[in-house]
């Protein structure tokens, strides 16, 4: 199926009403992972209310169970973490999960896929339809609003999977390589829209991904994962400019990173 609709311009439409204030999110002395399988030791990381972090490393290092601990999903087995200081205990609205896969429910249509979040909050039906409708403008699939998942491309699909994730205006928007199973064309178009539709969010983001390039793209800063600890969080020198990538201290840091990585 062409994408050749994925990486155009996205249509205008009015931003959402509802707006999210960032949350702050804190590990202190963490241990993370399973009681029989520890992956991550002596974590100690602050995310800022609206920061963008991209977390990258090695396969099995520990960063999707990062993600699973913030979202409430596992419990960390030693130290703390916080939610603007209080401790998490279990998942939240205020914390959305996106995950590589699109997850959209094969029998509900891309609106119906939207909407399902805000009808679980309690959102009246007229009003969910009318949010829906426009989160699915603004990360441009309107025309596809009344198709199921299955007849649009994966392009598409995580472009309405954006739009659900960020209807009932969590947060925080926890994602696990949101974009790793796109091609090149219309990942890139997908990072684009990304940056556009958080800016109007104030939602505070953790961006895993095993691409360094859209590591330093996206985040304001980029923590290394390896050796079961988090090795090194780096500020990523604006700006966020794809024309920027040559820039000497972004190169620099992309060479650091890559040796890191062993790359």
């Amino acid at each position: 199926m062409s994408t050749s609709s994925e990486t155009a311009a996205v249509p205008t439409a009015a931003a959402p009403s509802a707006t999210a204030r960032g949350t702050r999110l804190s590990f202190r002395a963490a241990v993370l992972g399973r009681p029989d399988a520890p992956v991550l030791h002596d974590v100690d990381l602050d995310v800022s209310p609206g920061e963008i972090l991209t977390v990258v490393g090695p396969s099995g290092c520990g960063k999707s169970t990062l993600l699973r601990t913030l979202a409430g999903l596992l419990a960390p087995l030693g130290g703390s973490v916080e939610v603007d200081g209080a401790p998490l205990r279990r998942p939240s609205a205020d914390r959305t999960l996106v995950f590589q896969e699109d997850a959209l429910l094969p029998w509900r249509t891309l609106r119906g896929n939207v909407e399902l979040p805000l009808a679980i909050s309690g959102v009246p039906r007229s009003a969910r339809r009318a949010r829906a409708e426009s989160w699915l403008a603004r990360v441009g699939v309107s025309a596809q609003a009344g198709q199921l998942p299955h007849r649009v491309s994966g392009g598409q699909r995580q472009r309405a999977q954006l739009a659900r994730a960020l209807a009932d205006s969590p947060r925080a928007v926890l994602m696990d390589e949101p974009f790793g199973a796109l091609d090149a064309q219309t990942r890139s178009g997908m990072q684009d829209l990304l940056v556009e539709v958080l800016g109007g969010t104030g939602a505070t983001v953790v961006f895993v991904t095993h691409d360094v390039d859209e590591a330093l793209f996206l985040g304001d800063r980029v923590a290394l994962l390896g050796s079961g600890r988090v090795a090194a969080v780096r500020d990523v020198p604006g700006p966020r400019d794809r024309g920027a990538v040559d820039a000497p201290a972004r190169a620099a840091l992309r060479r650091d990173i890559l040796t890191s990585l062993g790359s």
